[in-house]
């Protein structure tokens, strides 16, 4: 671990450790940037970043308001310093929408604010189990008078298109007037990214006495945004509430005057529906409607029984108990938690760097979605996988076009992406990254040999494999100053900071890996439904021809080694750059990629992420323990891990090769990162592929579990100061679960058919649920 994270690291927590809580114990203005993104709440579809439901003052260095949905962009001209030929024209920023979350309280006329008055008493928790959001307040005004606030919120994770607050409160010590001033407030703009700050336009607005509706256009790119908001008032609240309303063409507010007693608790219900066009239709208000009026007749209640439900069938199947370790406990079940909110289910979305809790990335698509995230679900929730991979499919003709304007064959994935067209401006940096077409076959075959879904690759999975294999034999060429290898040349890696370079070794290795899965899907199909193959190869222009070019390219791609090192070059530049260890840099120039110039990074051998160590990983099988350990000794001194999606691979080659302190350090680093803040980044939006990495460090790091050639392997260990680790995954239809203890480690088939994997050299069977073996660690 570098010097530099290392005292990052060595803070006391932001929050205090318990097993299914973020507690936040006092409101600090300081902090609240931070907050906002680790109370931020989602399911895939809507995503609400953590702020008050009241107003406070603030800037943007202390709030960032946000709510959005997954896929729903505006589009502006990227503007480039420097034009070249068949730059992309246009990028694509997720859109800040109306915030229907405001609900102001005033007693007489004096309103609740954090910051004036006297805060008696305060407490807000992420209850990861019940996957809700609750606020607890005393707050006394200026007048001396004290009332009790209690607000739980939700995102629906069984109705995608609902939102929720219960907002409860009592008179302390007086009786008198209290007034509930709930909106929905169009006027909103993007903070970061978008040039045009009214991007958003209200087309209708409707008021009723406890409801209301909001119609956005978003003038770019036409999507329409439907919310429709309905408010309950429960109980005894009716019989001492007035309800006024008023609106303006992109604001409404319903005030709700109370006759409160001392001592009387009062609760009203909101509840908002949410569609868009592209899923509803032009005019998706009768859905939202109707979403709306259903989650309204069933009740909050209902709804909060309903989550709960839902979050005690996830956390059966992904909860990793962890005995002895308090800290990365709670890290665990907070990256889980959240990468159950971040993924998109529809085939037609996926899974945005910063998930749906903050505008940074401009919820863009990255490879880090295939490489961190889907494993996670392929082994958790393979349906979530598909769906992620059908997304690729959805978007692969936008893919062909990608390849086609830089003179490619077959499809080039975009770098970074909401609708399947390239978003970035800066090539060197983005599509160089050639790789992104690896990384996606990797994942299919992955999803493959996790779930044997073969309808999945004759139907969609075969068409990705074969049109990403003939970007690879157009990019390539047979150079005869390397032996008449086949080369890639001008690619960037994983390691951003290697941008231009001939034959990385991660990208010539995973082409090949591309090149060899295509073939061999092909052959599958051919054989096992002859007919769809039949189909897909006229559609497409599949010849038995075109196979053995991929044969015969897969295997003359030129695939580095140096023996004077006995390493793996990260590429043919690599080791004749400036030598130097990054522990040398002071640390007042790290991040390097916001203190160097670009041209001084190039000159230096420095990673910015796991490069030849995700190689290692990912095609584990194909290198010697000898040749991990002396690439791990090699180029872990010179890695900055200025990327969150660094330490975990790191930390799985350092449980592989024996290293545990390291594999430890780099674990808490990855666990920990958002919640204690580690990069002093996380208002921006959490980190969803670090969370998916969480649980890769600990499966496949400490536990020590690959698949190879569609067979498992457990290699398990328990980390010094823990007593035991406990999770379950899903292989080919049947889960099993894993105990690692002391001295031994037990394996469980908890539902399914026979599975056979090894643990170590021994081959284990399990043939009958709920039965158990264990074996010795």
């Amino acid at each position: 671990m570098r010097n530099y994270h290392a005292k990052k690291m060595d803070k006391d927590s932001i929050y205090p450790y318990q097993d299914w809580k973020i507690t936040e114990e006092e409101f600090l203005l300081e902090n609240n940037h931070h907050n906002e993104a680790i109370f931020s709440l989602g399911n895939g579809y809507l995503g609400l970043r953590g702020t008050l439901e009241e107003d406070y003052p603030g800037s943007e260095e202390t709030t960032t308001p946000g709510f959005y949905i997954n896929g729903v962009y505006a589009s502006e001209e990227i503007i480039y310093g420097e034009e070249a030929p068949n730059l992309p024209k246009k990028g694509q920023t997720m859109i800040n929408l109306a915030d229907w979350s405001e609900i102001n309280l005033y007693i007489n006329e004096e309103k609740l604010n954090l910051l004036k008055g006297k805060v008696l008493d305060y407490n807000r928790e992420l209850d990861l189990k019940q996957g809700v959001l609750k606020r607890y307040i005393i707050w006394e005004d200026r007048q001396g008078r004290k009332i009790e606030i209690k607000i739980t919120r939700l995102i629906s994770l069984s109705r995608e298109h609902i939102g929720a607050i219960r907002y409860q409160f009592k008179a302390i010590n007086f009786s008198g007037k209290i007034s509930l001033n709930s909106a929905i407030n169009g006027d909103v703009s993007n903070h970061h990214h978008l040039r045009d700050k009214k991007a958003l336009e209200v087309i209708e607005s409707e008021v009723d006495s406890k409801s209301g509706h909001l119609l956005h256009d978003v003038k770019s790119t036409n999507f329409k945004i439907a919310y429709v908001v309905e408010h309950s008032i429960k109980g005894h609240t009716q019989d001492n509430c007035k309800v006024k309303k008023r609106s303006s063409d992109n604001r409404i507010d319903w005030i709700f005057e109370i006759s409160a007693s001392q001592g009387e608790e009062y609760t009203i219900d909101k509840i908002v529906g949410v569609n868009h066009s592209q899923e509803a239709g032009e005019n998706p208000l009768s859905d939202a409607r109707a979403s709306a009026a259903r989650a309204s007749i069933s009740g909050f209640e209902n709804l909060l029984e309903e989550q709960a439900e839902f979050m005690t069938g996830y956390w059966q199947d992904v909860d990793v108990k962890i005995d002895g370790d308090d800290a990365l406990q709670q890290a665990f079940r907070f990256n889980a938690f959240h990468i159950l909110q971040a993924a998109g289910k529809d085939g037609q979305t996926s899974v945005a760097a910063k998930g749906i809790s903050g505008e940074y990335y401009e919820g863009h698509y990255f490879w880090d979605t295939e490489s961190y995230v889907l494993p996670f679900y392929a082994f958790q929730r393979p349906e979530v996988a598909r769906n992620l991979l059908l997304f690729r499919y959805n978007t692969l003709d936008q893919a062909r076009k990608n390849a086609e304007r830089i003179k490619l064959d077959g499809a080039l994935f975009p770098w970074r992406t909401i609708n399947g067209e390239e978003a970035s401006g800066f090539f060197m940096g983005s599509t160089v990254q050639y790789h992104i077409n690896a990384d996606i076959a990797y994942a299919l075959n992955l999803y493959y040999q996790v779930s044997n879904d073969q309808e999945f690759m004759e139907n969609f999975g075969l068409e990705i494999l074969v049109e990403t294999a003939r970007m690879w034999i157009s990019l390539g060429s047979y150079i005869p100053m390397k032996d008449n290898k086949f080369c890639f040349n001008t690619v960037c890696g994983p390691d951003e900071y290697k941008p231009g370079v001939n034959n990385n070794a991660y990208t010539n290795y995973m082409a090949k890996f591309n090149l060899d899965t295509a073939v061999k899907m092909a052959a599958i199909i051919k054989k096992e439904a002859p007919e769809k193959y039949k189909r897909l190869a006229e559609r497409i222009g599949l010849t038995e021809k075109e196979i053995s070019e991929m044969k015969k390219i897969k295997e003359d791609i030129y695939l580095p080694y140096n023996k004077d090192l006995e390493i793996t070059p990260q590429d043919d530049s690599f080791l004749y750059k400036n030598p130097i260890e990054v522990d040398n840099i002071p640390e007042e120039e790290l991040p390097l990629v916001k203190n160097w110039h670009p041209l001084i990074i190039w000159r230096y051998q420095v990673i910015k992420q796991a490069d030849v160590m995700l190689l290692m990983l990912q095609l584990g099988d194909q290198f010697s323990q000898d040749l991990k350990l002396r690439n791990y000794d090699y180029y872990e001194p010179k890695t900055t891990h200025d990327s969150s999606l660094s330490p975990a691979i790191y930390s799985i080659i350092a449980s592989e090769i024996g290293y545990k302190n390291q594999a430890y350090n780099y674990f808490m680093q990855t666990a920990r990162l958002d919640l204690d803040d580690y990069n002093e980044n996380a208002y921006q939006g959490i980190h969803t592929a670090c969370m998916g990495g969480t649980w890769l460090s600990l499966v496949q790091g400490f536990a020590g579990m690959r698949m190879f050639n569609g067979k498992l392997y457990f290699h398990p260990h328990l980390p010094d100061g823990w007593n035991s680790y406990q999770f379950r995954l899903r292989f080919k239809g049947s889960q099993i679960e894993v105990t690692v203890k002391e001295n031994t480690v037990k394996y469980m088939l908890i539902s399914g058919d026979k599975v056979e994997f090894k643990h170590f050299e021994q081959l284990i069977s399990l043939e009958e649920s709920n039965l158990a073996e264990k074996v010795k660690l």
